[in-house]
């Protein structure tokens, strides 16, 4: 792995063990300051230069934030590349394909220069090869990997609750006055309660002021009830903590609460395990890690039908449509028959095993040796004949 310079980028993404181990390479410069000969020095460092070596980026915005200099890479690295696209869009009006207009011109200035490329979703398969016909044969679906939870699907929903609220309490960093609250209210242990909940980072697009709104409208459905809406996170950037303020200012500490902290990463799929329903409502979203931890937990998913969300929960069992009142109806359908929830549960599982990151990784492996030693179809293997499959409509 060839990752950025820590002390410019951030955290560690494979920890310790990988760096002494000399498979993890720190020496990116920065997101503003990257090149050809900066992934060539972490090749050489790492010692695995040879004509078996596939050079594959993770492409989002945020992490190379030059497009120029990003296709500049590229075109002067000489050596085998593949780049996973993680945010591409496929329902914008921007294009007649779908694509917004700077991921068009990214697409169009990348692709003679690579060898493949993947894509997590149909949509985004349709509309890149729509827009770009002659390139066709680069570009492949990789699904998005599904983390596997075991013991924590195997939880109850008010084990699930037990648990989250202890750590709440006890061991997260959330302030005096709210863990008083949450004792007090008994939130997570009250049997009568309903919990819509959602996790992630506080960010605008998230619109989770949505998540009391709806908790409002299911409430005045069901007036013998308790429905209480949780959102837990924190702002991942300083433009965000104005966002927060907001949302501080819409809960009310009884039934609507923000949660500001962290969820460690064995704590996260706990707490979507333990709602009743978490929900999502974001107003721009191409596709969802959160998703894929809340998948691999057996939660129950509303959300808005959008892009790669809808896709994905369109396959998976969740409740997604495009229009809020829709949706909003569905859950009320849900909450008077829980046998319908019990069902989305296994759907899910049934989903996170079918995509699992193991198998995603191999096929990975499967697409990779494709590249590097192109058979016919009639005489390829059948881990290729499964890569191949995987782009056919």
């Amino acid at each position: 792995m060839l990752s950025f310079n820590l002390e410019r980028y951030g955290r560690s993404l494979a920890g310790d063990i990988g760096r002494e181990k000399g498979q993890v390479w720190y020496g990116i410069p920065g997101r503003a300051d990257f090149s050809a000969q900066a992934i060539l020095d972490g090749i050489k460092e790492i010692g695995i230069y040879n004509e078996e070596v596939i050079v594959w980026f993770q492409h989002e915005p945020a992490i190379w934030a030059d497009n120029t200099k990003f296709t500049t890479m590229l075109k002067n690295l000489d050596m085998t590349k593949v780049v996973t696209f993680h945010t591409l869009h496929f329902q914008s009006s921007e294009t007649p394909s779908g694509l917004r207009k700077y991921e068009y011109e990214l697409l169009q200035s990348i692709l003679p220069h690579v060898d493949a490329i993947t894509v997590f979703t149909h949509g985004v398969y349709y509309a890149v090869t729509t827009a770009f016909p002659e390139h066709c044969e680069k570009v492949n679906i990789l699904e998005h990997g599904i983390h596997s939870y075991p013991v924590i699907s195997r939880l109850s929903r008010r084990e699930a609750k037990e648990e989250l609220n202890d750590f709440l309490l006890y061991e997260s960093e959330l302030d005096h006055q709210t863990k008083e609250a949450l004792h007090r209210q008994r939130l997570l242990l009250d049997p009568n309660t309903i919990i819509l909940g959602q996790t992630g980072f506080l960010c605008p697009l998230k619109q989770s002021e949505s998540l009391y709104s709806a908790r409002d409208y299911l409430q005045r459905a069901f007036p013998g009830k308790n429905i209480a809406a949780v959102r837990i996170g924190s702002p991942r950037e300083d433009a965000h903590k104005t966002y927060a303020d907001h949302l501080r200012k819409e809960q009310d500490g009884r039934e609507k609460f923000l949660l500001e902290t962290w969820l460690p990463h064995d704590i996260l799929p706990l707490a979507q395990r333990a709602f009743d329903v978490n929900f999502y409502w974001p107003t721009d979203c191409t596709q969802s890690g959160l998703l894929a931890h809340a998948l691999g937990a057996g939660a129950i998913i509303a959300s808005r039908d959008i892009e790669g969300i809808g896709e994905t929960l369109k396959e998976s069992g969740g409740l997604m449509y495009t229009d809020l009142q829709h949706l909003l109806k569905m859950l009320i359908d849900l909450i008077q028959n829980p046998e319908t929830g019990e069902q989305m549960e296994e759907t899910a599982l049934q989903y996170a095993a079918r995509y699992s990151w193991k198998k995603q990784a191999w096929k990975h492996y499967a697409l990779a040796d494709h590249i590097l030693h192109p058979t016919p179809l009639w005489l390829a293997p059948h881990s290729v004949w499964t890569t191949a499959a995987m782009n056919s409509p």
